[in-house]
């Protein structure tokens, strides 16, 4: 099935986190903390820890900083509580954007989030303005030149919904966000390692953006992205 070409804009937006991995241990260690406080402190029993100290490892967090985390998360250690908070709103283009944070401080993460959009061209709406324009779904992404042949093989016997091949040769494999681990389980047997894998927000309706429009745009995801608080940005615009 044929989808949006959607290669560079993947590529590009994992070379900006790659610029920015000075915040990743932040957002990993807060991630295992809100999955530890809810599901328990056990990675078997608990399928959202499991994922977050994946996404740890992947960026060299320490086994020591893992475990003291999920101690302080679950009592055994004292800490900062955060809360999960998801605002949603738009850019440039009337691109929609989804904001996810963790914070200690509601008040101030709100103004931050309402400031930066305001400043750069966008604004901030209610709840579920823009969130009927994604999928919450879980996406693997294979660069062109792939096997569409051999993924499709493997991903839906292991229960991935859709397998789509992009205009410019890239495969994506999306998953009802409770089948994501198998279906990585099964790739991960089949010797296939995605580009990108992850559990997500996927926009149905791409806005193309261009120029200046496109510039603009990336300014405010950049300074959106660089907020404290905030732990990923989710958006519908297809940068050229």
């Amino acid at each position: 099935m044929a989808g949006h070409s959607k290669w560079a804009n993947i590529q590009h937006r994992k070379g900006r986190q790659d610029e920015k991995r000075g915040k990743a241990w932040t957002r990993v260690i807060r991630e295992i903390m809100v999955a530890a406080r809810t599901g328990g402190g056990d990675p078997g029993a608990n399928p959202r820890l499991r994922l977050a100290i994946d996404k740890a490892k992947a960026v060299n967090l320490p086994a020591d900083t893992i475990k003291r985390n999920i101690d302080k998360a679950t009592g055994n250690l004292e800490g900062v509580h955060y809360e999960e908070i998801r605002y949603e709103g738009y850019g440039i283009g009337g691109a929609a954007i989804i904001v996810d944070c963790m914070t200690d401080n509601r008040v101030r993460t709100v103004a931050e989030v309402r400031h930066a959009l305001s400043k750069h061209g966008g604004n901030l709406g209610t709840e579920g303005s823009v969130a009927f324009q994604f999928k919450h779904c879980g996406q693997f992404v294979f660069a062109p030149g792939t096997s569409e042949e051999r993924v499709m093989e493997v991903v839906l016997d292991a229960g991935a919904d859709d397998v789509l091949t992009d205009d410019d040769g890239a495969i994506e494999v999306l998953t009802a966000p409770g089948d994501f681990e198998a279906v990585q389980q099964a790739l991960a047997q089949a010797g296939l390692k995605a580009d990108l894998a992850e559990v997500t927000w996927r926009a149905e309706n791409p806005v193309p953006l261009a120029g200046d429009e496109a510039q603009r745009m990336q300014k405010l995801l950049d300074v959106i992205e660089d907020l404290d608080d905030v732990q990923a940005v989710f958006h519908n615009a297809e940068l050229d």
